[in-house]
């Protein structure tokens, strides 16, 4: 078991699999007052892609997989640099690039493993249901659904292994969503 002092209360993770309406939801609690720090998958994979580069998904996973971490690790220290005062929302974090190594089923680095007790959240983790209404493809995402659905397992078990308490966000209008989210943290609007 973790040390539940570990925990960074004001480090909110918003995670699921992809195409459940994590930036949707993200973008309705920065319209209300608070910060988000960005998925790095997708910046990596728009990065790559217009660099020819091969740390992508499709081409190198497990080069995407520790760029994954590095990036990860860097946003978590610039969220800590750029304090505010408020509770910090984060698309995604490192537990993710753990569940994404399992799915992938590739070896788990020491760096890796040490970097999800170190680099902790909030303790409640808000996790989106695969949703097949909203679901869409686009050029960075190119999972399927089924995919999509492997990908929200994995994640619920991954952080349900390192101790965090899950709670299923629902399928609602985005502004309910975002009601939901700041009522169990605790939280209003800013603005």
């Amino acid at each position: 078991m973790t040390d539940h002092a570990l925990f960074r209360k004001d480090f909110v993770m918003i995670t699921g699999g992809p195409g459940a309406g994590k930036t949707t939801l993200l973008n309705e609690l920065r319209r209300s007052g608070y910060p988000y720090v960005s998925e790095v998958a997708r910046e990596i994979i728009q990065v790559e892609m217009s660099s020819d580069g091969d740390a992508l998904p499709w081409k190198n996973a497990i080069k995407y997989r520790d760029l994954m971490l590095d990036r990860s690790i860097e946003s978590y220290y610039t969220a800590l640099s750029n304090r505010w005062g408020h509770t910090m929302f984060f698309d995604r974090g490192i537990p993710d690039t753990l569940a994404y190594s399992s799915l992938i089923h590739a070896p788990i680095s020491e760096r890796l493993e040490s970097a999800v007790q170190k680099y902790r959240y909030n303790k409640q983790v808000f996790i989106l249901p695969p949703w097949k209404e909203i679901y869409q493809t686009d050029s960075e995402r190119v999972q399927d659904f089924e995919e999509a659905l492997a990908t929200y397992h994995m994640l619920f078990e991954t952080y349900k292994q390192l101790d965090y308490e899950l709670i299923v966000v629902p399928k609602l209008s985005v502004d309910q969503r975002a009601a939901f989210v700041l009522g169990h943290v605790g939280q209003t609007p800013i603005d």
